[in-house]
């Protein structure tokens, strides 16, 4: 059965894609997130998808980080 917008009667609830919270991600972490977009990552069920995706991506910015310094400092 359907209602009105042509969604199930008892819909299952479904996270935001990975593409839509990597692109949320690295839009916020750039500073560029949209106004819009920014509203509809905080309107979904969960945030520990944008938590999760957060922590991952600063860790991965922080250790590219200390490897392009390696690197540096061992071509001295």
């Amino acid at each position: 059965m359907s209602d009105e917008n042509n969604e199930p009667a008892n819909p299952r609830r479904k996270g935001p894609g990975f593409l839509k919270v990597l692109q949320s991600v690295l839009a916020g972490a750039i500073g560029v997130q949209s106004e819009k977009r920014r509203e509809e990552d905080f309107s979904g069920q969960s945030p520990w998808p944008y938590i999760i995706a957060g922590i991952v991506f600063a860790a991965g910015f922080v250790a590219t980080l200390v490897v392009v310094v390696q690197l540096v400092l061992a071509s001295q």
